[in-house]
């Protein structure tokens, strides 16, 4: 067991957390001393462990003082992603029940439009105060720095992205656990699997709001290394970053690789990577060629996850297992992969089927006692709305969400096949494959495309690449017809935010319900 107020004590002068673009730094004497203020001044407004905070602000330094705060003061916080829209923004603010609500000089307009006034709820931000705001920085330094005298390990109680409707959050019951206690799975991907140590240098290239970057640099703290926090991610940024800082690990999504591998090569094979020793990836699926890739570039360093927020199973894939069950997102490390049928029958090895966890952890949705009641079976066992299969090793392989599975003529697609296939087109910067109305066949597979050259956009490369996908599959899981855009809707996690798209072609009533 241990904690940044441990590290505090055995290496004060140490770097917990450093900015990747301006340099700015707190050492783990500083991150002790910020985090009891701030545990000392959510006691001096009346809030007791068990109570709510929640947060929204860009990539910094604050950021994680307040994560820590929180978890040394026994409350729920909930970071929220500057990307949202306002209506987006207050849904969450009133449905968590925050009783402090902080935010950057940044970010302060977006949080002031959503500001009620009903007196509910404390409103800071870093930085001077202004209308309608405290100021967090003087607050904190009216406060003793002295642990609280009731301490008890608070947690994060983060949002689903709201990929297929309104975000939820996700609620882990309070055990009144010591503040030593690490997450066990964590500590197990990321000390055991991942190699991560007091020695760790580990690079964040994605926002902090986001469950995965939020939780490992948490455990950079409780483990004792030196996390680089990137402000945005940058393909070659990244790169150059590691080979600067010799960082050892890092966590990142699926886009990322594709950026990193659409460099130019010149570019790409100019930096030193060789420091790296484990690559955390999920949050998306990742086409089998651009893995094949990173791992021909990295080494067998990569290691895949499947997991959401709501912690209810994880299964986890080395690059060694991968290489011999191309696609596999693992086997399970917390609880048991079921694969069912429509009528909750198990399928055999090979069969495709909403993948379920049995004897795991249990959880569940904020306010939603529907949402949480449908997300498992009668015999208890939990869903993330996941479609996928065993192989004979019990390797699962995920094929995509069930509210994007395309029915036409009477037969089941998966688009993510179908966007493996497109996505490896080199004129292709992104892409997103969803079914739209055909009035003989029920669906028709549609593809939407964003091009690296906005200027090739039209029917010579609508051919060209339908006839690259028929190169490769079945004319039935191929797209009909192919539209262009100039981005496409993915949040800053890499998550494709696919109903964004696919509701434009179904504008009477969008074919799957909003979950």
């Amino acid at each position: 067991m241990t904690h940044p107020s441990l590290h505090a004590r055995s290496t004060p002068d140490k770097i917990a957390y450093q900015m990747a673009g301006s340099g700015e730094a707190i050492t783990y004497r500083e991150l002790d001393r910020r985090s009891n203020q701030g545990a000392q001044l959510f006691r001096a407004l009346g809030l007791e462990a068990g109570d709510h905070i929640a947060f929204l602000m860009e990539n910094s330094l604050a950021f994680m003082e307040i994560c820590w705060a929180a978890q040394r003061s026994g409350l729920y916080y909930t970071a929220i992603s500057r990307y949202l829209t306002p209506e987006e923004i207050a849904y969450i603010v009133k449905d968590c029940g925050a009783r402090v609500i902080i935010t950057s000089e940044k970010c302060a307009d977006v949080v002031a439009a959503v500001k009620s006034d009903d007196g509910s709820a404390t409103f800071y931000t870093t930085g001077p105060a202004r209308a309608g705001f405290r100021s967090w920085d003087e607050a904190l330094a009216a406060q003793p720095a002295t642990p609280v005298a009731d301490e008890v390990a608070g947690y994060d109680m983060l949002y689903s992205s709201g990929t297929t409707g309104r975000p939820k959050g996700i609620k882990r019951a309070s055990t009144n656990d010591p503040i030593t206690t690490p997450n066990p799975f964590l500590h197990f991907l990321c000390a055991n699997m991942c190699g991560m140590s007091s020695d760790t240098l580990y690079l964040s290239p994605a926002p902090l709001y986001h469950a995965a970057p939020l939780r490992f640099n948490m455990m950079v703290g409780v483990l004792g290394g030196t996390s680089i926090i990137m402000e945005h991610f940058d393909a070659e940024e990244f790169l150059k970053l590691v080979e600067k800082h010799h960082v050892t690990q890092s966590q990142l999504v699926p886009t990322m690789f594709v950026r990193m591998l659409k460099l130019p090569d010149e570019v790409r094979m100019r930096y030193d990577v060789s420091s790296l020793k484990g690559a955390i990836h999920a949050a998306a699926p990742c086409p089998i060629d651009v893995k094949a890739r990173m791992i021909a570039w990295w080494g067998p360093i990569l290691i895949e996850y499947y997991a959401g927020s709501e912690g209810n199973g994880v299964t986890v894939c080395t690059s060694p297992e991968w290489l011999s069950h191309r696609g596999s997102v693992g086997r399970a490390v917390v609880g048991k992969v079921k694969i069912l049928d429509e009528a909750d029958n198990e399928l055999p090895a090979g069969e495709i089927g909403g993948v379920y966890f049995a004897d795991a952890p249990t959880f569940a949705y904020h306010n939603d006692p529907e949402k949480t009641r449908r997300a498992y079976n009668a015999r208890g066992w939990s869903t993330l709305g996941d479609v996928g299969y065993l192989d004979a090793d019990g390797y699962l392989y995920l094929t995509d969400r069930k509210a994007y599975m395309i029915i036409s003529g009477g037969v089941n697609i998966y688009p993510q096949e179908t966007e493996d296939v497109l996505i490896t087109h080199p004129a292709i910067a992104d892409v997103a494959v969803f079914g739209v109305p055909n009035e003989e066949m029920g669906e028709e597979v549609k593809a939407v495309v964003q091009p690296h050259d906005m200027s090739r956009a039209g029917k010579a490369l609508e051919a060209e690449l339908i006839a690259f996908c028929r190169q490769h599959l079945s004319p039935l899981k191929c797209p009909r017809s192919i539209d262009f855009e100039s981005e496409l809707p993915r949040t800053p996690t890499g998550k494709l935010v696919k109903r964004h798209l696919r509701d434009r072609y179904w504008p009477a009533a969008p074919r799957a319900a909003a979950s």
